[in-house]
């Protein structure tokens, strides 16, 4: 059966670089992302292709939750080469899809992972990928996470989101977008907010387990981390789940601020502890703390729990502190 997923931190590492290859083995972090795209020159392309066979031949350390490659967009008559190659790698878990445009990208990568790994094939639904089960072979399926670059890939969500049993989350590549649409970045982010809240709504009508905000390009000094929190504070708050990383110094925040937190995890608790003996009451209303607790709240409080016990939060010894806890 297929891990449940959780990417609060992405981190990019260019495949070119066997040094930048070589530091990820000692990198604590939800997915590392070895890239073939931007950061390779086309000349290096080969290159690097060969630098990730070592990698991707070996189990992942512990440290690491998933492996994943970003190959070249489709348009580039790259992709072949490249997917054909990182395929081999036996401990490969997903691909990354820059400037996925439409659901026919998707289907061209859906195709090959079906050619050369159908064992690597999700079983059912789309819950094969996001969780539900495994693949054909009892392995884990491949998944792909498409990066959303442009005007077009924003139009074309709803077909996006529903073109490959393998798709598992949409990114949002702020930089490419605004390229598109001739905008200039801000530190308030507003020109993206009609961008990110497509992208947010789209990947959660899709049940699509990962959605990944835009990069935050501050990561020195204190002030730096500073903007990072608040980038992923307001990441989160739109709908997104989890954070593109360039440095390493952004993963412990991206993290910490894409995990429950302590205060989040305890009302949860309280809440699901009361609204059990609520129910055994017979009792259809009540309240906590003076607030009004309905349906949504208590179904918020569960999906909470189960998001913290992703991220390695201790819930069942909040719920032992809890356990007294009575509907008001």
């Amino acid at each position: 059966m297929a891990a449940p997923i959780v990417r609060r931190a992405l981190m990019y590492v260019p495949s070119s670089s066997k040094r930048m290859l070589e530091k990820t083995k000692s990198m604590t972090v939800d997915t590392v992302a070895y890239d073939l795209e931007d950061s390779v020159a086309p000349a290096q392309k080969p290159e690097a292709r060969h630098n990730l066979r070592d990698i991707l031949s070996k189990p992942r350390p512990s440290t690491i939750k998933e492996m994943c490659v970003r190959i070249n967009s489709v348009d580039t008559g790259l992709a072949l080469d490249d997917l054909t190659e990182i395929l081999k790698g036996e401990h490969l878990d997903a691909i990354m899809l820059p400037k996925c445009q439409s659901a026919a990208d998707l289907h061209f990568v859906t195709d090959v992972i079906r050619h050369v790994l159908p064992e690597r094939h999700p079983t059912g639904s789309r819950e094969g990928v996001s969780g539900g089960g495994g693949g054909v072979s009892g392995k884990d399926p491949i998944k792909i996470i498409a990066l959303i670059e442009s005007a077009k890939a924003i139009q074309n969500l709803p077909e996006i989101c529903r073109a490959s049993p393998y798709l598992s989350g949409l990114v949002f590549a702020a930089e490419d977008f605004a390229l598109d649409m001739s905008l200039t970045r801000t530190p308030a982010l507003t020109e993206f907010l009609y961008a990110r809240s497509a992208i947010a709504t789209a990947a959660r009508a899709a049940e699509l387990p990962s959605i990944i905000d835009l990069v935050c390009t501050a990561y020195k000094g204190e002030q730096g981390l500073k903007t990072l929190e608040d980038e992923c504070l307001n990441g989160k708050g739109m709908g997104f789940n989890g954070k593109q990383c360039i440095h390493p110094s952004q993963i412990e925040v991206c993290h910490k601020s894409f995990s429950p937190g302590d205060k989040e995890v305890e009302w949860a608790v309280r809440v699901v502890v009361a609204d059990e003996k609520a129910e055994r009451a017979g009792r259809g209303a009540w309240s906590l703390d003076g607030k009004m607790i309905d349906k949504p709240v208590v179904g918020k409080s569960h999906a909470v729990l189960a998001r913290a016990k992703l991220c390695n939060v201790n819930t069942d010894a909040v719920r032992d502190k809890w356990k007294d806890q009575e509907p008001e």
